[in-house]
């Protein structure tokens, strides 16, 4: 997949290995970063994809401060799905109201900071309604239009990570293939931007613990294993946790059709 200009973690899932043989349909799921850098090149590139759809899991806040550009060279549909776990901005104004100037209470609030495993498990049990939306958007489909589904967040790690790995998951993806992909993320966001992010997380004052630094930039292959854990315990799969939480059979069928040749 060609690199969007302005974006770090864009990339289309096709490609990926299925269980039962053959690999995941190019041009359908597309996962990335936040849109606010895109480059006049970038929004061209972007307008030139099957990307119909962009879905949002940023926080209001975090849409007013860095809002996303899309070209306006054809249509684009826009879904906000909040998800407030995964929000670093958020994350670091916690800990600093929690703590106030004082050093120990900061040291204390980082005391009581979920790993990425637990963030991870904490996102799936308060936004599955927004996860069975995501399924709902991917199994839609149109003559008339672009129909691919892009869903990001801000460095689209955490909340684009845990979707895409559902959605990976309940259509047949092998898992070590879910994992790899969502992995990559680290790899991807090293450098100037997670640089960039923690210094200006240093700059509020919030010490940078390796622990603070791993939730803010990094993606272990434990910490989504940890969330498949957690699904598979409590309902038996991802399919299965995206019926609990309002999807259909239709859909999920539909769902797999569209990722699945």
């Amino acid at each position: 997949m060609t690199p969007i200009e302005g974006l770090r973690n864009f990339r289309d899932v096709g490609g990926l290995p299925l269980t039962t043989g053959g690999t995941t349909r190019h041009g359908v799921l597309f996962r990335s970063d936040a849109l606010g850098a895109l480059t006049p090149t970038g929004l061209d590139e972007l307008a030139a994809t099957a990307i119909g759809v962009v879905v949002d899991f940023r926080t209001p806040a975090e849409r007013r401060m860095a809002p996303d550009r899309l070209p306006d060279t054809r249509r684009f549909e826009t879904v906000e799905l909040s998800i407030l776990e995964g929000a670093t901005a958020q994350l670091a104004q916690d800990l600093l109201s929690a703590g106030g100037p004082d050093p120990a209470l900061i040291a204390q609030a980082m005391r009581s900071l979920p790993t990425l495993g637990e963030l991870y498990v904490g996102m799936l049990r308060h936004s599955a309604p927004a996860f069975a939306r995501v399924a709902r958007l991917i199994a839609a489909s149109h003559d008339d239009a672009p129909t691919a589904v892009l869903v990001h967040c801000t460095a689209g790690k955490d909340r684009t990570g845990v979707a895409t790995a559902l959605m990976l998951d309940a259509a047949g993806v092998a898992r070590d293939a879910v994992i790899a992909d969502y992995a990559a993320s680290e790899t991807r966001l090293a450098g100037p931007w997670a640089d960039g992010m923690l210094g200006a997380v240093a700059a509020m004052g919030v010490p940078l613990t390796p622990e603070l630094e791993t939730l803010l930039t990094r993606t272990p292959p434990a910490a989504i294993e940890e969330a498949f854990a957690w699904i598979d315990a409590e309902h038996g799969g991802s399919s299965a946790y995206l019926r609990a939480a309002g999807a259909t059979d239709a859909e999920l069928e539909a769902l797999g059709a569209r990722l699945v040749p």
